[in-house]
């Protein structure tokens, strides 16, 4: 896949997970008063405009397939993390035990990630000039 699609596919995403926020905070206001649903809520909308973010980082970048890669990663984790709060709230049971703890240490992992991968970035465009 190349990394105009891959690109693209990462916005689909990121923009799905958008829409999945707010209609979970919909949802956290009018039917199901949870803090922890709200957080989910606020969680995915945050974590999809950085979906955005790190998609338009990719276009500018030589090594945009990285870019997308962690990209996908923190969507993956945001998804996982949020999926399983908004499950258990709503039907009682997890995704799979101990869930929302693992797409949590992995949305940490993923920002450490980006963050890496930020300083590398900057410093193969440092060497270039």
């Amino acid at each position: 896949m190349n990394s105009d699609r891959t690109r693209f596919l990462l916005v689909t995403v990121a923009a799905l997970l958008g829409a999945a926020g707010v209609a979970l905070a919909a949802v956290a206001a009018h039917r199901v008063e949870s803090p922890a649903l709200a957080t989910a809520a606020t969680m995915l909308m945050i974590h999809a405009v950085a979906g955005l973010a790190i998609a338009a980082l990719a276009a500018a970048s030589q090594h945009s397939m990285r870019w997308c890669y962690l990209g996908a990663f923190l969507l993956a984790a945001v998804a996982l993390f949020c999926g399983d709060i908004a499950l258990h709230t709503m039907a009682g049971f997890h995704v799979f035990p101990m869930a929302a703890p693992t797409g949590g240490s992995l949305l940490i992992a993923s920002w450490l990630a980006l963050a890496a991968c930020a300083a590398f970035e900057s410093g193969s465009a440092r060497r270039e000039l």
